[in-house]
């Protein structure tokens, strides 16, 4: 076997290249990377206005019930509103209490019944179990102007009831802790 050896040899000039070449793709990095920080801070700072399609099922005057419709905070004002009408408003500061809640609906109407009735082997029970949709339930315990004690209830999609009770602590809407505080037994509790 015949071996050639071939001597590989760095020139000053291409020391100097490589080099050259990784200190700018250096800089780039670097950058990119305080550029990307920067538009993250300001992505952080602006804060979209909270907006939800949800159903108000009971508690605003001059709205029907289980009207469907967009509530959404316009300021320091919730308001919602239905259609065409004219929204209804009022203030978040007014605002006493939001409790939260879930809730369970059964979907498909009829159809889904007949087809869990003719289901065999009892497979109807099968059904049930993906034949329902779970919400979000908002009551909102608030003051007119007059003084007088109100409450609305709302209905949303699941996890949005969540993000409207902090948005409504976030501008000023008064929530008691009842939630965080521990249930206390009656006496009739512990001895059963």
């Amino acid at each position: 076997m015949n071996l050639t050896v071939v001597q590989w040899e760095h020139s000053p000039d291409a020391r100097l290249l490589i080099t050259h070449r990784v200190l700018v793709c250096l800089i780039l990095l670097i950058g990119c990377s305080v550029a990307a920080v920067g538009q993250t801070s300001q992505q952080t700072n602006l804060t979209p206005p909270f907006s939800a399609r949800v159903t108000h099922l009971l508690g605003f005057e001059g709205v029907k019930n289980n009207a469907s419709g967009t509530l959404s905070m316009q300021g320091s004002a919730l308001q919602f509103q239905t259609g065409d009408k004219p929204a209804v408003q009022l203030q978040i500061a007014s605002v006493q209490d939001v409790s939260l809640g879930e809730q369970s609906k059964q979907v498909g109407g009829l159809p889904m019944t007949l087809g869990k009735a003719a289901a065999p082997y009892g497979g109807g029970r099968v059904v049930s179990l993906f034949a329902h949709k779970k919400y979000d339930t908002l009551s909102l315990e608030y003051v007119d102007s007059s003084g007088g004690v109100h409450g609305a209830i709302f209905q949303l999609s699941k996890g949005q009831g969540e993000v409207l009770r902090n948005e409504l602590v976030a501008r000023g809407a008064h929530v008691s802790n009842s939630e965080d505080q521990p249930r206390q037994q009656t006496t009739v509790e512990v001895s059963k």
